[in-house]
């Protein structure tokens, strides 16, 4: 004898359901799933780690010998998964459309692989990441310790996928990989940003970086750290305006401190430091150095001044 009565809740369900679709106009088509899968994501993205750096990120029984071995096996088994979830967003994405599936299946194709002929730039970038964090970190022991422990190290190597599937006007799948980072070490990274290499997150917890922002060379943040937008326009039927530039520019070799907020369209010169809890909504030259008794007047940064409020 069943305890609870689900079917009136199950019924209510259902005409919940019907009634978002509808008012998405979302298609009644049989069978399977219309768009990406977080989880298959997770699992790309875990073997994707694994290919990139396989002795650090791979199997506990690898050895230097089968790495190429297992580099290819793992790689072609990513691919074929990654593949299955192109073709679910560019349908995803031509839902409201007539779509031809053979030319879905061809942009798919061509997709993945331009996306797997990206990998070893992307190898590299990640090098310079981890090196960043090395000699950035008195702390650090060692490279190894910093790949395999750092969370700005992840969030990196997520936002470096993530930021690949962005340029190929694939946001499902963006998200879900710079997402799936943020839910770990709580860095908010959109997949979106521009981040050159070089680039280390010190503690990492708290800090978000725009879909606009810039970030050149050698560039170092620590915790809670925003760049942030000002504020988000909206056109004449006030719906925000998307993809505008909002977030800022942060040129080569600077440095911010531990909850720092920069927010808009601002430029922060090369080799500027920003010190911590620092508010700002203007540009910074090249070589200044921002202390809260700064930020929080209207006049400029000299960047000939020495120490605080000079």
């Amino acid at each position: 004898m069943a305890v609870f009565d689900v079917n009136p809740i199950v019924d209510s369900l259902n005409a919940v359901r019907q009634e978002w679709r509808k008012s998405q106009r979302r298609s009644r088509e049989p069978g399977g799933r219309e768009f990406p899968s977080p989880q298959a994501i997770s699992k790309i993205l875990d073997d994707l780690k694994g290919v990139l750096f396989p002795m650090r990120l791979g199997p506990l029984d690898l050895r230097q010998e089968s790495e190429d071995f297992y580099i290819g096996h793992t790689l072609d088994s990513a691919l074929h998964a990654l593949l299955a979830q192109v073709r679910l967003e560019l349908r995803y994405q031509l839902r409201h459309e007539h779509h031809n599936d053979a030319e879905i299946e061809a942009k798919a194709v061509q997709l993945v692989q331009a996306f797997a002929s990206s990998l070893p730039e992307m190898r590299r970038l990640l090098d310079s990441d981890v090196l960043a964090a090395y000699q950035g970190d008195p702390a650090a022991r060692s490279v190894d310790e910093v790949l395999l422990c750092y969370p700005g190290v992840l969030a990196m190597i997520h936002h470096r996928i993530a930021h690949q599937f962005y340029k190929q006007d694939l946001p499902l799948l963006a998200r879900m990989s710079s997402e799936l980072a943020h839910s770990q070490t709580g860095i908010d990274i959109h997949p979106g940003a521009q981040i050159g290499p070089c680039f280390f997150i010190d503690h990492g917890t708290g800090v978000v970086i725009g879909e606009t922002a810039i970030i050149g060379k050698g560039v170092r943040i620590y915790q809670a750290v925003t760049l942030g937008a000002k504020r988000f326009p909206t056109d004449s039927n006030g719906k925000l305006e998307k993809g505008l530039p909002r977030h800022p520019i942060v040129e080569d070799d600077v440095v911010i401190y531990a909850g720092a907020t920069i927010l808009g369209r601002v430029t922060l010169g090369r080799g500027c430091t920003i010190g911590g809890n620092v508010w700002l909504i203007n540009d910074v030259p090249a070589g200044s150095h921002v202390t809260q008794a700064d930020s929080q007047g209207t006049r400029s940064c000299d960047p000939a001044a020495e120490g605080a409020g000079k």
